[in-house]
């Protein structure tokens, strides 16, 4: 049995970030309304406007992946400056190493995709859709975000319209055939157990 659940921008969790450094904007959390520090997994979009340090998550991997602005730099642990722009494959990198980010180009939004390490891992897929794609979750847990103009989901005999920051969460679908219509920019996210 899918379980299918449409999430609306409209409705999202909005809070500070952990460090205090800005704000968070939350589009699903599992278990559900679990706080920073007991969630399984979370998916967020953040908006940066300023040079500085990443919050520090203990035992938590994440991807990031750039939605608007000209890009940031992330220095993680010390090594060589990653810019990440929005065409930039998502960035997968541990949330428990400091990591500070720059700004070259002005503010940005991000969106960030947040496991607990050890139970499961994540993946982040971008996807430009001209007119129909058809995809195959292969995992327990799988999230369409729609970042830019509408896109139709259906699976099975369902559908979801789905605007521009609206999500659908699809729990037990693996092996079934979604496909998505429309001219938008999506991003696939699965998550599953190790």
């Amino acid at each position: 049995m899918i379980r299918a659940t449409v999430l609306r921008s409209s409705t999202y969790r909005r809070m500070p970030w952990k460090n205090g450094g800005g704000e968070t904007v939350e589009i699903a959390v599992s278990p559900e309304g679990a706080a920073l520090s007991d969630f399984d997994w979370r998916i967020s979009m953040a908006t940066v406007a300023t040079d500085g340090p990443f919050s520090i998550f203990t035992g938590i991997d994440r991807t990031l992946s750039i939605l608007e602005g000209n890009g940031m730099s992330l220095t993680i642990e010390g090594a060589v400056p990653v810019l990440l722009t929005q065409g930039s494959v998502p960035l997968a990198f541990p949330a428990d190493v400091p990591v500070s980010a720059t700004l070259p180009g002005g503010q940005i939004t991000d969106l960030n995709v947040m496991t607990r390490r050890g139970a499961l891992s994540h993946r982040v897929e971008s996807l430009e859709i001209s007119s129909m794609a058809t995809v195959r979750p292969s995992t327990p847990a799988w999230l369409v975000f729609c970042h830019s103009r509408p896109v139709v989901v259906g699976w099975s005999d369902q559908r979801a319209d789905l605007g521009p920051g609206d999500a659908l969460l699809l729990e037990g679908a693996e092996g079934t055939d979604v496909l998505l219509s429309g001219k938008a920019r999506c991003f696939l996210i699965s998550i599953g157990p190790i």
